[in-house]
């Protein structure tokens, strides 16, 4: 699918953006590969381990999602667009409230009008489980961008732009990650904790890059792709990474919830289950065309709801403990349940 295509990735200089180009590279030839972002040192620090003289396909595009002008101009003969551009932090969305609007509420509604000006043909838009039920300004903003890409997929015009949204969980290893925090604290003898009974859903940046890739060949258009991935509690995060050090109870801080939801209860009678992922469809005339070539999709009870107290699956200390132990920086590659399979060449 991703074979003589240009495809563009905002924020790419991230975590997540590292990860998709190492899987791009190893298992697809593009036309061309656009690195889209703000910060040049983090450019030229990437374009040192993927150069266009080895990989001649690799393109590096300052530019700011908050730009509409120049997300034109670098969507000009684009394919497919991943949007992974955003800014993340809690506590830095409560002290600055407009900045954070500016990205990813405005910076969303910047890469719609974009890409349907320049005839993109997809969009993929990363989304977080703080955006379900949000309680903070970041989970807010999040949610509105979903919103916006998912209503993006009703617009008709000549181009036929599709778009979709991922929606997973904290990433393990990836930048911002509590586990560089752990490691770092753990040199203390102490270990802050929130509360006991705080759970959080987990994925790898290989499964979230997966998933992404993944979402984008089966997309339709108008589609919440959350993946089936487990839960874990903080106080065996702790124990995984440092068995002896004292957890210290903190207490919860501010738009921080106990337990963190991918799928709502209010949202249960449009989604989907499949065996290895949920699709939440969207109110609209397109609800109806969704992936399921083999009418195995199974609908949700009225009740349901997907959060990471009330998962079915859960990391247990000792894998916590194996898993951790491989993270060594933001280019891990492990073995994941999401590969390269059910995607075109």
């Amino acid at each position: 699918m991703l074979n003589n295509k240009t495809i563009l990735i905002t924020g790419g200089t991230g975590s997540l953006g590292k990860k998709l180009v190492q899987i791009i590279i190893d298992n697809y030839k593009p036309e061309k590969l656009i690195i889209f972002s703000r910060d040049e040192l983090k450019q030229f620090e990437m374009s040192q381990r993927w150069s266009m003289e080895k990989y001649p396909f690799m393109r590096y595009f300052l530019g700011d999602v908050r730009d509409k002008e120049r997300l034109i101009r670098a969507f000009w003969n684009v394919d497919y667009v991943i949007h992974a551009a955003a800014l993340k932090q809690v506590p830095a969305a409560e002290y600055n409230p407009e900045e954070f609007i500016k990205t990813n509420v405005l910076g969303a509604m910047n890469i719609v009008d974009a890409a349907l000006v320049s005839g993109v043909k997809k969009v993929v838009a990363l989304s977080t489980d703080k955006a379900c039920n949000p309680i903070n300004l970041y989970g807010a903003t999040k949610l509105c961008s979903d919103k916006l890409f998912v209503s993006a997929s009703s617009y008709d015009g000549l181009n036929k732009t599709g778009f979709a949204v991922v929606r997973y969980g904290n990433v393990m290893g990836s930048r911002g990650s509590v586990i560089p925090f752990f490691k770092e604290r753990m040199k203390t003898g102490v270990l802050p904790i929130t509360d006991t009974e705080m759970t959080r859903f987990w994925i790898t940046l290989d499964q979230a890059a997966h998933l992404v890739i993944f979402s984008l060949a089966n997309m339709k258009g108008g589609e919440i792709f959350v993946p089936k991935i487990p839960s874990m509690k903080i106080t065996d995060l702790a124990k995984a990474i440092a068995p002896d050090c004292k957890q210290e109870i903190v207490g919860v801080r501010p738009g921080e919830k106990i337990h963190e939801s991918l799928i709502s209860q209010e949202n249960a009678h449009n989604t989907l289950e499949f065996k290895k992922f949920y699709i939440v469809r969207p109110d609209s005339k397109y609800r109806n065309e969704i992936i399921d070539p083999d009418n195995k999709a199974k609908p949700c009870d009225k009740d349901f709801s997907y959060t990471s107290g009330n998962n079915k699956e859960w990391l247990t200390v000792q894998e916590l403990s194996e898993t951790v132990e491989h993270i060594s920086d933001d280019y891990m590659i492990e073995k994941s349940r999401w590969s390269t399979e059910g995607v075109p060449q």
